[in-house]
């Protein structure tokens, strides 16, 4: 058995959506391992017995790939804005005031 692309993902996309994110915490990671699950059966020639089995399918592979953007080694290494904030060595008091004023505004002025 072997449905369009299409139809798996007006029918599973929110699915695998919500157990990739329950694993990434993170949407944009979310989203990428969707489009990798779809990808991956996309490209793949695998047939299947049943419509639960394809489904099954898509949800374990889409586990598994969630599972594996949180070991990866920019996950691993992630350092929080405030910790490198402390890192930091500037030239002279009046560069560390005012990085420290930029910081106190709101993200959207900051860029």
């Amino acid at each position: 058995m072997r449905l369009p692309i299409q139809t798996l993902m007006e029918a599973y996309q929110n699915n695998l959506y919500a157990a990739a994110f329950n694993i990434c915490k993170n949407a944009e990671d979310a989203e990428d391992v969707v489009q990798d699950t779809f990808l991956q059966y996309y490209s793949g020639n695998k047939e299947f017995d049943s419509e639960q089995h394809l489904r099954a399918w898509l949800i374990r592979v889409a586990i598994n790939k969630a599972k594996n953007v949180t070991r990866t080694f920019w996950r691993k290494n992630k350092v929080s804005l405030e910790d490198y904030m402390e890192t930091l060595n500037f030239e002279s008091t009046e560069s560390r005031d005012l990085f420290e004023d930029v910081m106190r505004l709101p993200e959207k002025y900051r860029k």
